[in-house]
């Protein structure tokens, strides 16, 4: 199943972004594999600040479970400086309908 949704950064918080990413904790990548998640990739809409997420997963269900762990609480709270967060620091996230795939 694939999955794509957008995000939104803060002012000036481009290059602070792609820092934390690219030295993303062994852990969370462990546990993104863990609940399901793979081919994930994001990509920065430099006009707007809009981040666009594509991630290939198991089930819907099996990848909501993935927010109720303690990393996945621990990176929220990293990143909540820099972006966009709902009150319990999850990134706001809008999920976007597919419509048009090509294999």
């Amino acid at each position: 199943m694939i999955k794509g949704f957008k995000m939104k950064l803060f002012p000036g918080m481009e290059e602070e972004y792609e820092k934390r990413h690219n030295a993303l904790w062994p852990e969370m990548r462990d546990m993104i594999h863990e609940y399901g998640g793979k081919n994930y990739s994001i990509f920065l809409d430099r006009e707007t600040n809009v981040l666009f997420g594509y991630i290939e997963i198991e089930s819907e269900e099996l990848w909501a479970k993935s927010a109720d762990t303690a990393i996945c609480r621990k990176w929220w709270h990293f990143m909540a400086d820099i972006m966009e967060t709902n009150p319990d620091e999850s990134p706001v996230s809008i999920d976007l309908a597919p419509v048009f795939h090509l294999d």
